[in-house]
């Protein structure tokens, strides 16, 4: 397994020491926009993943850390799975695919409100099979899809790669989410707890304040620009008071994007900021003093110290 539970297994804290514990990895891959942030946060039970409505919002592999009773499982959402066209989706389609190979078990999430499988969905199908992986089926979205197309299109995926079980839920109203928990603690190996159980993520203060900055840009820009950013926090400073001063960079490629993403007399960045800094304060249950640049840097997509912060492989 990973890296992970060599860390637990080194630890002496008490919380590891539990007798009858379970614990495990849950990777989740699908197509982009399939919802696999949005069942991670329900699982978790609070917001970990940044969710948007564009496609290829998840950059990195995120960790979400859920409590079942004497289980921990550590859900990994994944960047979505589809043909790359440039060095950033194949660095994020790797890392997916290697998300799941970090996985005890692994679901494949569909937005079964799409009336027919994508061509990303099939490709993931297809792969699959080739590998002999095992892996559940999440069909999501259940209540924007039609109840007869729910048994059809669970047959039509299945008839593509077997799959151990099939579930039928919606992560944003929380329905089938109880049932799908409860068979992910029933499956999981014993084990001492791999992190702190009063933690829900394992993700550094540093990305979770980039990444909600990117969260507010992608709700708030339109068609491509939010594609062609990256925000990095630049310093993040304890203060004598209980609050945090934070910078973040918002790095653009095209020179003439500063203009759209500032707006007049800077009022589009300091309302994106704004809606940045109270989820930050909500999140963190503290005061922040939040910062924002933005920065013109020419094929940052290129520049193979921008993939560090998310864990991304430059080279694949």
């Amino acid at each position: 397994m990973s890296d992970q539970h060599n860390r637990a297994e080194d630890s002496n804290d008490a919380f590891y020491q539990c007798g009858d514990t379970k614990a495990g990895f849950v990777a989740l891959i699908g197509a982009p926009n399939a919802g696999k942030s949005t069942l991670m946060n329900a699982m978790v039970g609070q917001k970990i993943s940044i969710v948007t409505p564009k496609v290829q919002t998840t950059r990195s592999r995120i960790r979400g850390i859920a409590m079942h009773g004497k289980v921990q499982l550590v859900f990994v959402d994944t960047p979505g799975i589809f043909t790359p066209k440039r060095r950033l989706d194949r660095a994020m389609v790797r890392a997916a695919w290697q998300g799941a190979e970090d996985g005890d078990i692994l679901l494949l999430l569909h937005d079964c409100a799409r009336r027919n499988i994508d061509d990303d969905t099939h490709n993931i199908l297809t792969k699959l099979r080739a590998s002999g992986r095992r892996a559940s089926l999440i069909l999501n979205k259940i209540d924007l899809a039609p109840q007869e197309r729910l048994l059809e299109r669970a047959e039509e995926m299945s008839k593509i790669q077997e799959f151990e079980r099939i579930f039928m839920v919606s992560a944003e109203t929380g329905n089938g989410i109880s049932d799908l928990k409860q068979w992910l603690a029933d499956k999981m190996p014993t084990s001492p707890f791999l992190f702190d159980p009063d933690e829900l993520s394992d993700m550094p203060l540093r990305l979770l304040a980039a990444e909600t900055m990117r969260e507010k840009l992608f709700l708030n820009l339109h068609q491509e620009l939010p594609y062609q950013l990256t925000v990095e926090t630049e310093s993040w400073e304890d203060r004598d008071d209980g609050s945090v001063e934070v910078h973040l960079s918002v790095y653009v490629a095209r020179d003439g994007h500063r203009g759209i993403i500032l707006g007049k007399g800077g009022q589009t960045m300091r309302r994106i900021g704004t809606a940045a800094r109270k989820e930050l304060e909500s999140a963190l249950d503290r005061r922040v003093h939040l910062f924002s640049h933005v920065k013109y840097r020419k094929d940052w997509m290129n520049d193979s110290a921008r993939y560090n912060p998310w864990d991304l492989d430059y080279n694949a």
